[in-house]
């Protein structure tokens, strides 16, 4: 996926793109031909949730009406710079992905959906749709759709609610993906799943196998961040590697740090002492009851507090939540206001022991998966910093909590509009 130009080019221009990969393949009977490729590759969703592509595809190709294929960039995770990274360096491989998802579901209309803001990204996206018109092939309309700033606004029926006209929040009751706008079948994939796409149709599903793992095939795009790190990095894992081995490779004095972040800030903390040779890939990480989410993967300091960091990342999943359900109303505030007093030290044993039974009560009972990610985060937070706890508890905060913060928590847009 990162191969060619480097990032400091710029978006790889159209030519410069069909010269190094060549066009992408006329394939005889292409939807047929292109859904049989995607399920022998073994292809899942990049996005966080690791669903098939090739039943995805199926569902919506079964579908009566007018398919449209909506390219998720929103990338809601505060501190995940992969999606962002293809669209801004890569679009042609991502619109290449596209239009082959239209041709495997009979799609005539193609919509890459951002958050606003990201203006530089609609920017290299607009200018790659423009090359792409000025072309022979006739492909598919591709138009852009910016979606309002909110962390669960690009979830999959939140994205296809704003599109149809409604509020950007997810539909309760988890419909599937091929429930799409304005009951059309719409076929929603996350930029790098598409990006994916595109080289499969080009080289193969025996290809694609080569990389990743029997279970879990193909590359995986990371982010890794934080301490002791020179800013954000997106790296491509073409086989299973452990974080010990990138930090040797990456960084010429690797940092040592106290814990890591796995999956995004609705992921789990994992003490850096099992973290560092845990494999990274998605079946390994899931044979440790973890999941490879987003890709994110974030270091934690050892001068750092990890309960502070944790308080502040769930006062931002708090305020981003969808307010549909009860632990959206009720249940992420107090679990946020329960770790923001073990933060400061003001908490007792039951105060923990309350945030653990609050956590319980919450798990699997949203209206969406966003207060399953905010329990997973403090489950494992109180796991994976038991030391902390009790030092906090007994003795209050250590010296780390009024540091700055090592992962990046934008200002919630608790206040801003769902349309």
């Amino acid at each position: 996926l990162l191969a060619g130009p480097p990032a400091a080019a710029g978006a790889e221009p159209l030519a410069a793109h069909r010269e190094r990969l060549g066009p992408l393949p006329e394939l005889a009977g292409a939807g047929t031909a292109i859904a049989a490729l995607v399920r022998a590759s073994g292809l899942t969703g990049r996005g966080g949730g690791g669903f098939p592509v090739a039943t995805k595809l199926a569902a919506v190709a079964r579908r009566s009406g007018w398919p449209v294929v909506v390219v998720n960039g929103t990338e809601s995770e505060p501190a995940s710079r992969k999606d962002a990274t293809l669209l801004a360096h890569r679009p042609h491989l991502v619109l290449d992905g596209a239009v082959a998802a239209a041709q495997a579901v009979g799609a005539g209309e193609v919509v890459v959906a951002l958050h606003r803001g990201a203006s530089g990204i609609a920017e290299a996206v607009a200018r790659a749709g423009a090359e792409r018109l000025r072309g022979e092939a006739r492909e598919p309309s591709v138009t852009i759709a910016q979606l309002p700033p909110r962390y669960v606004a690009g979830e999959s029926s939140a994205l296809a609610s704003w599109l149809e006209g409604g509020a950007a929040r997810p539909r309760p009751g988890r419909p599937t993906s091929s429930d799409g706008i304005g009951g059309r079948p719409t076929l929603i994939q996350n930029v790098e799943t598409l990006a994916h796409l595109a080289l499969i149709v080009r080289r193969g599903a025996a290809w694609f196998r080569t990389a990743g793992s029997p279970a879990a095939p193909g590359s995986s795009l990371i982010t890794l961040v934080g301490a002791g790190l020179a800013g954000a990095s997106v790296l491509e894992l073409t086989g299973p590697i452990t974080l010990r081995a990138i930090l040797a490779i990456r960084v010429p004095e690797p940092p040592r740090p106290a814990a890591v972040l796995l999956g995004g800030y609705g992921g789990a903390w994992v003490d850096a002492g099992r973290a560092l040779d845990l494999p990274l890939t998605r079946d390994g990480l899931a044979a440790h009851g973890l999941s490879f989410g987003c890709g994110l993967v974030a270091l934690l300091g050892p001068a750092a507090c990890g309960l502070a960091e944790t308080a502040r990342l769930l006062a931002f999943l708090a305020g981003e939540g969808a307010q549909q359900c009860g632990p959206c109303w009720f249940g992420l505030p107090a679990l946020a206001a329960d770790a923001a007093r073990l933060a400061a030290g003001r908490a007792g044993r039951r105060d923990v022991d309350r945030m653990r039974r609050r956590a319980t009560a919450i798990a699997g009972r949203g209206g969406c998966h966003h207060p399953d990610g905010a329990v997973t985060l403090i489950r494992h937070a109180l796991d994976a910093f038991a030391d902390d706890v009790e030092r906090h508890v007994r003795r209050g905060p250590c010296p780390g909590a009024g540091r700055p913060p090592t992962l990046a928590v934008p200002p919630s847009a608790g206040t801003s509009p769902w349309r």
